[in-house]
């Protein structure tokens, strides 16, 4: 019976070995990747296109604001300095007015911020709609199992940026 049972363990035991085995074969078979895609939207030439646009297309309206914030910013220095010598009436009016065009800057830069945010966010839908297709391009390519954005901890050898930046840079070259 001893020796039976010493058979069942042995045989057992083979296999469970051949099992360990070919799953560690086949988990050296699986390839993982990473990207980060702060590096694409930093790094990548359509990211500083997508960016030199935007600042092309708001930078009027920014200095714009920036002028009217200036503008506001001496209208009260001076009725700060100037509120001894008025009348209650005249300090009133001219608080009234200098608080209405203060509101009216304040919606004016918040609607600046939000058309810019729109726009940004629009920009880098593109860069990553294009950046995903590289990434799938190189999975494919080199036989890549998975590909994760965005981790908390990855080891450097699975970080794959690099290749998808060069690709993606070389296609906005052409």
């Amino acid at each position: 019976m001893n020796y039976f049972l010493r058979r069942c363990a042995a045989s057992v035991l083979l296999g469970v070995l051949l099992v360990c085995a070919q799953a560690q074969a086949q988990a050296q078979e699986f390839r993982i990747g990473f990207i980060s895609t702060d590096r694409i939207f930093k790094e990548a030439s359509t990211a500083k296109a997508a960016q030199v646009k935007l600042e092309q297309e708001f930078s009027k309206r920014e200095k714009s604001l920036v002028e009217q914030g200036a503008k506001l910013k001496t209208m009260a220095d001076k009725l700060d300095r100037e509120a001894p010598t008025l009348s209650d009436a005249q300090r009133a009016q001219q608080q009234k007015q200098l608080v209405d065009q203060d509101r009216e800057f304040q919606r004016q830069r918040r609607e600046f911020q939000e058309d810019l945010n729109a726009r940004k966010n629009e920009e880098l839908q593109q860069v990553l709609e294009r950046a995903n297709k590289v990434v799938k391009q190189v999975a494919e390519s080199e036989k890549y199992d998975l590909i994760l954005q965005d981790a908390v901890y990855v080891n450097p050898k699975h970080d794959i940026t690099d290749k998808v930046l060069k690709v993606l840079n070389s296609a906005a070259a052409k």
